[in-house]
């Protein structure tokens, strides 16, 4: 899985999928939200697996 779409459904879990939102703007504002409160304590994510493992996996 792409490390964008792990980062995206961390947004929908912890952001998005339990809020209700009465506009775009509302969505808008949580969203800014949560990347200001994710910035404040990032990690970067690390893959643990060689470049072979994952192609070996991916052929299978």
């Amino acid at each position: 899985m792409n490390m964008v779409e792990i980062w995206f459904g961390i947004l929908t879990n912890q952001a998005i999928r339990r809020g209700s939102f009465d506009s775009v703007g509302h969505l808008i504002e949580a969203i800014k939200a949560f990347v200001s409160r994710w910035n404040e304590g990032a990690k970067p994510f690390v893959c643990i697996k060689t470049a072979e493992q994952i192609l070996a996996k991916a052929v299978r």
